[in-house]
């Protein structure tokens, strides 16, 4: 099947052959149809397979021409980064369709954004934050939305935007199409697909957690931190293998400790993405690496959820990730539109578990290899993996209940109160020496000179 087999309109059948695009994508193929029914959509698919086009172009489709200034589809992504990837696929597709496009996400002025949306707009992608602040403002109206898109919805769960969904769901017209699509399905989605989809229709073109199968996976047992950071160097050393690698860790810090690691030896090279950059500094990483013009791009498992970035050569897991879907997810960053992709994952022997998590999800077993021989084994360890030393029976040792509590202090006697009942204005009375009757300002003159 091509692109000509579905029943697109000329508009889209020119963007695409712009693009260069000729062949769906079996997600693409099989969900067309049914969003462009109007019927509620569930879509699973491996990541990389093209989940933007695919409930876009049956979007666009029959998207008709207003000038009505509320937006009429909402598309909900869980980081900043993927609102202006989505918003970018958006425009590519409608180049030859007259409609109003924004994207909206926070760490931004949000009065810029009030103003674009008051000129108008027929379609919004927003995170779910910088969404419900704008819906309370009431310069966004959500009244005329008639397709919800919620991408990578697990992600949003994780990252605690549970509440604000729900919120988001409330001020909807209940007369929409809500679609949802991700690459795995968890109790969590399930719940909201429960909680909020009428009968939808379930579209899947794989198990959830089934590996793409053109990315080969392999890991290594590491013992530590810096034995990790000297087979990674090995590796990277091949330029021309690992031509353009993305490095997965698990939290901020540690892609702080990995980035100054690397740096002594891959400077110009290497750059980095967490949530705790500015948004340009993030943009900027992924343009130098999506261009080429760094190599190595090291990001945290939110950062780089659903980024569509080409011809990544390599995904390294640098260390397991605890929950076996951020596994897919991760890999799923290489071997992009059907190309060849490897997936490497360093694992010591605490994240034997997770390995095991993994694998039981996509039911197959990751070959392990022997470290190179010129790769050095170190013996120091960074603070996570120290031992934590326990003292017991140590008489000196307080524990925690026996902790001393706040300090304590007697109250200063002029702030001691006594409580005397109706004669408390008595005494004040008589402290200040209050005129007997109101207006007479010289009484206590008087008092005074006598």
């Amino acid at each position: 099947m091509t692109f000509r087999d579905l029943n697109l309109n000329t508009p889209l059948f020119n963007a695409l052959d712009d693009l260069g695009f000729e062949t769906p994508t079996p997600i693409q193929e099989q969900s067309f149809n049914v969003v462009s029914s109007g019927r509620d959509v569930v879509g699973i698919a491996q990541t990389g397979t093209g989940k933007t086009f695919a409930y876009m172009l049956p979007i666009l489709k029959n998207l008709t021409f207003s000038t009505q200034e509320n937006p009429r589809v909402l598309v909900l992504v869980p980081t900043r980064e993927l609102v202006v990837q989505v918003v970018d696929e958006i425009e590519k597709l409608s180049k030859y369709i007259n409609n109003r496009v924004l994207g909206v996400y926070g760490g931004t002025n949000i009065n810029t954004q009030k103003q674009a949306i008051a000129e108008g707009l027929d379609i919004l992608v927003a995170t779910p934050g910088r969404l419900y602040d704008l819906a309370l403002s009431r310069v966004l109206q959500l009244k005329s939305i008639q397709k919800l898109v919620i991408d990578e919805v697990d992600v949003m769960l994780d990252l605690g935007f549970r509440h604000q969904l729900i919120n988001i769901f409330d001020l909807l017209p209940d007369r929409r199409q809500s679609i949802m699509f991700s690459a795995t399905m968890t109790e969590d989605v399930d719940v909201l697909i429960n909680d909020f989809f009428r009968n939808p229709e379930r579209v899947s073109v794989a198990v959830s957690g089934t590996p793409l199968d053109n990315i080969s996976q392999i890991r290594y047992n590491v013992p530590n931190f810096y034995t990790k950071v000297n087979l990674l160097e090995h590796l990277l050393n091949d330029t021309e293998t690992f031509n353009k690698v993305l490095i997965f860790v698990a939290f901020k810090r540690m892609a702080d400790r990995l980035f100054d690691k690397l740096d002594e030896n891959f400077k110009e090279e290497l750059c980095v993405i967490h949530s705790n950059k500015t948004q340009n500094y993030r943009l900027r990483s992924i343009e130098q690496f999506r261009d080429g013009h760094n190599r190595i791009l090291i990001a945290t498992d939110v950062m780089a959820r659903g980024l569509d970035i080409d011809n990544v050569s390599h995904v390294v897991n640098f260390d397991t990730p605890l929950y076996p879907e951020n596994y897919m997810h991760r890999i799923g960053r290489t071997g992009r539109a059907e190309r060849k992709g490897e997936s490497l994952v360093f694992s010591a022997e605490k994240e034997q578990d997770a390995i095991d998590g993994i694998e039981a999800l996509m039911d197959m077993k990751i070959p392990l290899l022997e470290l190179p021989e010129m790769v050095e084994i170190s013996s120091e360890l960074i603070e996570e993996e120290r031992p934590q030393i326990k003292e017991r029976n140590n008489p000196t040792k307080r524990r925690d209940e026996d902790a001393p509590g706040p300090a304590f202090h007697e109250k200063k006697e002029k702030n001691q109160k006594e409580n005397l009942g109706g004669s408390y204005k008595f005494k004040i009375a008589k402290k200040y020496k209050k005129p007997k009757t109101k207006g007479d300002k010289n009484y206590n003159k008087r008092n005074k000179r006598k």
